[in-house]
């Protein structure tokens, strides 16, 4: 086991702490971040218009008219639906800070060169004109948004590189100064992304969105929903984790555009009545894989507390409980520690992939209803979170996984918990050899 797990790390460590450390992930993990507390807010907004209770529906009906849900799917709208545009706003502002050029014009480059390629769709009443379709700006246009701020980046790096801008003379204002110095660079973004939409309107594809939708996001997003691969993301993420590596920092930059995506997708389909389509998604990872953090760990800290005989793992058992409910367990994981320890890193890599089939299941043979795209906070305690995106039926699932993960960690827990009682066991006896001998020496003297 041990050979086994210096193999690994030797092999996978480096790969994983290039892709931690990749600028373009780095960047488009944080803009999601960044944009997380929009998504949440407006997520709700879906709920409040579609909470189950049929009184609510009624009171709401009453007060408000027949077409009271709108009034609450505007913010969603503002939000969930225009997502793309927050993170091609939030690329481009960290990408602009790790190449140390102007954010602002970084930004302005990145969402001109979003909407030249972004189709427009003209409004029934003539009088009204042209506009963009909502679609194009949420998760259908994701990961153009994506692909096109990292490139109008690019570009404005290679345009500071090659010096490529008007320079005004030192008397002209910073302020006036800065923005000519821009007006090069963000021409060439510009004329570069209208000529990538001149290209795509001459094909079959029409535009950058439908080609990249369908040739991109649309087998990513399948390959992201689909069982085997979460059961693959699962295992490689315990993995990491097993040599200190974050396991869900590497996955989640990767994966969370993809989920988010299927997670908009619900929630359009909750928002306007129609059948949920995607069992995998944000939710289902966060907050049902997730028992208490990466590996699922709230079972554990729940035996820690509990049935703990060594006074190392009580101590950790009463420190974890708190941040444990908020689904934070750095100190288990670092504290018993999972890390390195090839015992514990069994449960901990197993329980996930066993939580992602539980769920998987439920949800496939309607036991549990799907997630309704409502995006909580990733610190909602499990059984809260568990009936805010899946009703009674999903606290209850939580519940139940909470049972399992404590039976999957027990007899490994048994082992490392008799394992440091021995040891302390071992340690207080010494110490007290140690003092009895002190005491004679004393004595003797």
């Amino acid at each position: 086991m041990n050979r086994m797990m210096e193999v690994f790390e030797s092999k996978m460590a480096p790969i994983a702490i290039k892709l931690d450390n990749n600028r373009y992930l780095t960047a488009v993990k944080n803009s999601f971040m960044a944009a997380m507390p929009l998504l949440i807010i407006g997520s709700f907004f879906v709920l409040f218009a579609n909470l189950p209770i049929p009184a609510y529906a009624d009171f709401m009906q009453n007060a408000l008219g027949e077409n009271w849900q709108q009034y609450f799917t505007v913010p969603n709208d503002i939000s969930m639906s225009m997502m793309t545009l927050y993170v091609v706003i939030g690329i481009a502002s960290e990408l602009a800070g790790i190449y140390k050029l102007d954010k602002i014009g970084a930004i302005f480059a990145a969402l001109a060169g979003f909407f030249v390629v972004t189709p427009l769709q003209e409004f029934g009443n003539a009088d009204l004109g042209v506009g963009i379709p909502l679609n194009n700006l949420g998760a259908a246009g994701l990961f153009v948004g994506m692909i096109i701020s990292i490139l109008a980046v690019e570009i404005l790096r290679l345009a500071e590189r090659k010096g490529w801008k008007i320079k005004m003379p030192d008397s002209v204002p910073t302020n006036v100064s800065k923005s000519f110095s821009t007006l090069i660079p963000i021409l060439l973004v510009i004329v570069v992304f209208n000529f990538v939409r001149i290209g795509f309107a001459l094909t079959s594809f029409g535009s950058v969105q439908d080609f990249i939708f369908t040739n991109l996001q649309t087998p990513l997003t399948l390959l992201g929903a689909s069982l085997p691969a979460t059961i693959l993301i699962m295992l490689i993420e315990g993995l990491l984790w097993a040599f200190g590596i974050h396991g869900a920092n590497i996955v989640g930059s990767v994966m969370t555009p993809i989920w988010l995506s299927l997670t908009a997708e619900n929630a359009a389909a909750v928002a306007s009545g129609s059948a949920i389509p995607n069992i995998v998604n944000y939710q289902f990872y966060q907050n049902f894989i997730k028992i208490g953090g990466s590996g699922a760990t709230f079972g554990l800290c729940l035996l820690l507390l509990f049935l703990a005989k060594s006074k190392q793992f009580k101590a950790i058992g009463k420190l974890s409980i708190i941040p444990e409910i908020f689904t934070i367990n750095e100190t288990i994981t670092f504290g018993i520690p999972i890390v390195l320890n090839p015992i514990m890193i069994i449960p901990f890599i197993l329980t996930p992939i066993v939580m992602t089939l539980m769920t998987y299941f439920s949800m496939s043979t309607g036991l549990v209803p799907l997630t309704n795209g409502v995006n909580i906070p990733w610190t909602t305690p499990p059984v809260i979170a568990g009936f805010l995106v899946c009703g009674w039926k999903g606290a209850v699932l939580n519940i139940v996984q909470i049972f399992v993960s404590a039976a999957i960690y027990f007899p490994f827990f048994k082992t490392a918990d008799k394992m440091a009682y021995e040891t302390e066991q071992k340690n207080e006896a010494l110490e007290k050899e140690s003092s009895v001998m002190i005491d004679e020496i004393a004595e003797n003297a």
